[in-house]
């Protein structure tokens, strides 16, 4: 009877040995000495070298400042932004312009007035890529994809990785303890063919 046992024993070692080895990837979160040797969680002693291969592949591969450039000088982009400067354009010369200066506005006709927009229009449309391109040469060592990405994952808590890696991969987590039960229970249904064998 005890024999028959065996393969249900399996699987609970399998079950909690992989149970404990997931957990092992986060705890503990200090190193602790035993016997001379240090032991620490995978992610909390080597976080800061996740962190710099994490931000080393978001940089080359996901996200980087020539692609978020090349966005930003995109006609398209121009585009989808005049209407809004338009507008602002429209307010200045219809509200602020006569508010700051009454005596011009007296002389000026409404013709004028929308010739004038017309022509600021036409030149912000014209200065636009450029006034881009001057802007983001200087962010371009501001706004380092590897390094933002490298300082925040360094800074997170153990908890917040934790959180993180749980919140991807729980899933996959549990997958890993069933199999880990499915394979001890088959462990000791082999050990009971041996047996009776």
């Amino acid at each position: 009877m005890i024999m028959y046992t065996l393969p249900f024993i399996a699987a609970f070692i399998g079950w909690f040995t992989n149970w404990l080895a997931i957990k092992m990837l986060f705890h503990p979160r200090e190193p602790i000495n035993i016997l001379g040797y240090s032991l620490q969680g995978i992610f909390p002693k080597r976080q800061k070298q996740f962190a710099e291969k994490l931000g080393s592949l978001v940089a080359k591969e996901l996200i980087s400042f020539d692609e978020i450039s090349a966005k930003l000088h995109d006609p398209q982009t121009v585009q989808r932004a005049m209407p809004f400067i338009e507008e602002k354009i429209d307010g200045f010369i219809k509200v602020k312009l006569k508010e700051e200066m009454p005596l011009l506005s007296m002389f000026i006709k409404d013709d004028s007035l929308n010739g004038i927009k017309k022509g600021m229009v036409k030149e912000i449309e014209t200065m636009f890529p450029a006034l881009i391109l001057k802007m983001t040469e200087g962010m371009k060592e501001d706004l380092n994809v590897e390094k933002i990405v490298t300082d925040k994952v360094s800074n997170f808590s153990s908890d917040k990785l934790e959180e993180i890696l749980n919140a991807i991969m729980s899933k996959e987590f549990r997958f890993v303890e069933i199999i880990g039960a499915v394979l001890g229970f088959l462990i000791g249904c082999i050990q009971i063919l041996i047996a009776q064998l």
